[in-house]
């Protein structure tokens, strides 16, 4: 279980972070409105969902495509897919807006980006997704989230869940334990918010 605990503190009242570059919401279900999946799916459809996600972290994930920014997730996002960014980052809706809020933003501002690294990868149905800790490392160079560079590595604990339509992916729901990120760079966010009113 991931509890987003930033998420909470701003239902609360408290914003732990300075403004985000996307949309800051209540994460919701899919679109389709079928993420229960209570019989058996099609084995077909599971191997269809994690041959798109393993394209797409063979791709996005390793960091080296060469292709500009929206031309490499066009390969494996559909052009309106959304990304359910955690609290922090926020959201994006396509592909163009996902690119200019948060992927490129994280690109320019984090140095010596492992290849990611997933433990635990599942499909179910159009539905499918990974963890495992840690997801990747990087060492942040200044800007991110309006945090400054600190000259230290930091592990990133993710949790992706994806929705596929057709062969691409359509829909993303990411949690990421930000706070302990930046905890890791000696940034402690809770410390901050203590005894305030």
């Amino acid at each position: 279980m991931h509890v987003d605990i930033p998420h909470l503190m701003m239902q609360a009242g408290r914003n732990p972070f300075l403004p985000q570059t996307g949309a800051h919401l209540v994460q919701p279900g899919p679109m389709t409105g079928d993420g229960l999946l209570f019989a058996a799916q099609s084995e077909a459809e599971a191997a269809a969902t994690f041959a798109a996600i393993n394209a797409m972290i063979r791709t996005l994930g390793q960091w080296q495509s060469g292709l500009p920014l929206e031309q490499e997730l066009a390969l494996d996002w559909h052009d309106d897919m959304v990304w359910w960014g955690p609290t922090g980052i926020g959201s994006a809706y396509t592909i163009e807006r996902y690119a200019r809020q948060h992927a490129g933003p994280l690109r320019a501002s984090f140095a010596n980006r492992s290849p990611t690294g997933h433990i635990s990868r599942l499909a179910e149905e159009h539905y499918g997704g990974f963890f495992g800790w840690p997801n990747f490392t990087a060492e942040p160079v200044g800007g991110f989230m309006g945090m400054p560079a600190t000259g230290r590595s930091g592990e990133f604990r993710v949790t992706d869940i994806y929705r596929r339509d057709g062969g691409k992916l359509a829909e993303n729901w990411v949690f990421i334990d930000l706070l302990r990120f930046w905890n890791q760079q000696g940034i402690d966010i809770l410390a901050r918010h203590r005894g305030l009113d």
